[in-house]
């Protein structure tokens, strides 16, 4: 990897495309990790996970959501990656149509061409990166099978206004298609726009949807592995199948953690909120200013994800992928090409660092403008 190749190299790289908080995992999260080692809870566990975790799973969606889980439709996952990826495989075969919105995260269409289904795509480009029922139902055909609708975002960080989700989510139900909710950054959305899961929807809506839930973003949990997927039993049951065969369960004590994480305190998740929205505040209008680049003010998440063509014809570069090649290699802040989203022409910025590293990396980036323009 170039930036850790430049960091042996003792250059000061600022990492602006790391998809992860900048957080210590809470402390009482940790605490019952180690009280399960202390217990000895170190053996083998159900596929689908320990029951107190997939009860407290059940008991923080219903409670947060007004919704009516129950254990049987929830199975513990080595994160929210493992979760879709179990969820696409076991629904998914060979030429069924994936719908997917233009940008996403890059695993999505990998898991679609794994179980050799073909990906469709609906460009949101045209929206300011909004998710609309319009446009999910004029790329509906006889052939698509499932949407996965990713709230909020990555990259852009754009959240989907529950109105206009119920929407998809009733466009697609009518058409017979099924659907994953990814809600990895589900609580994770600035004030005034309002936390929404598919656990809010009918239960005639949520017959058809799978939520993909992970503990990775609100918890500072990445490296723990742990998540869960919720929804038909029908679907869950396959998802446990597949998961006995693979990974077996997760991990024995990250599942005890987990408990914790949801059931405790949750001062922190609104600590990290406001940490993160007070550096979103800075970094897009900061970015606005650059010359050449402009910024939608993301919903939710904790990226950035500017439009920077002008810059790339001010500065003379012929794709995304050479500025910001050029900004790591030259200036010594790392992006993520955009491209690798679906969407040639931007870059993603994490803001999960520091804000004087944030503020420092965007003292950068005009330096490459000025440099490029002399």
């Amino acid at each position: 990897m170039a930036a850790e190749k430049l960091r042996s190299q003792g250059v000061n790289v600022i990492d602006l495309g790391v998809g992860e908080p900048d957080f210590p995992t809470p402390e009482h999260i940790k605490q019952a990790a180690k009280q399960a080692l202390d217990e000895n809870f170190t053996k083998y566990t159900a596929a689908s996970g320990i029951a107190p975790l997939r009860q407290a799973v059940c008991d923080y969606m219903n409670s947060n959501f007004g919704s009516d889980y129950t254990p049987e439709q929830c199975c513990a996952v080595l994160g929210g990656k493992q979760g879709l990826f179990n969820a696409v495989v076991s629904l998914i075969n060979p030429g069924d149509e994936v719908l997917l919105e233009k940008p996403c995260w890059v695993s999505f269409p990998e898991m679609a061409h794994f179980a050799e289904g073909k990906v469709v795509w609906v460009d949101t480009e045209s929206t300011d990166f909004h998710l609309t029922a319009d446009l999910v139902k004029a790329a509906i055909t006889p052939k698509s099978k499932l949407i996965i609708i990713n709230s909020p975002s990555n990259p852009t960080g754009r959240v989907i206004d529950p109105a206009e989700y119920r929407k998809i989510i009733e466009v697609a139900v009518e058409k017979g298609l099924w659907v994953i909710s990814d809600e990895c950054y589900l609580q994770f959305v600035y004030p005034p726009h309002k936390v929404n899961s598919a656990a809010q929807l009918p239960p005639e809506l949520r017959a058809r949807v799978l939520i993909a839930g992970s503990l990775s973003k609100t918890y500072a949990m990445t490296g723990w592995r742990i998540g869960f997927t919720l929804g038909p039993k029908e679907w869950v049951t396959e998802i446990v199948k597949i998961q006995s065969q693979s990974a077996t369960h997760a991990a024995s004590i990250a599942q005890k953690a987990a408990i914790a994480a949801l059931t405790a305190s949750q001062e922190s998740v609104k600590e990290m909120l406001a940490e993160f929205q007070r550096r979103g505040d800075w970094l897009i209008p900061a970015l606005n200013k650059i010359p050449g680049v402009t910024c939608g003010k993301p919903e939710g998440a904790f990226y950035a994800f500017p439009n920077i063509k002008g810059l790339m014809k001010n500065c003379g570069f012929a794709t995304s992928k050479e500025a910001a090649d050029e900004l790591l290699l030259k200036y010594g802040v790392v992006t993520t090409d955009g491209a690798a989203f679906g969407a040639e022409g931007y870059v993603r910025m994490s803001y999960a660092n520091s804000l004087e590293a944030i503020q420092e990396a965007v003292e950068r980036i005009k330096q490459m403008v000025a440099d490029r323009t002399k």
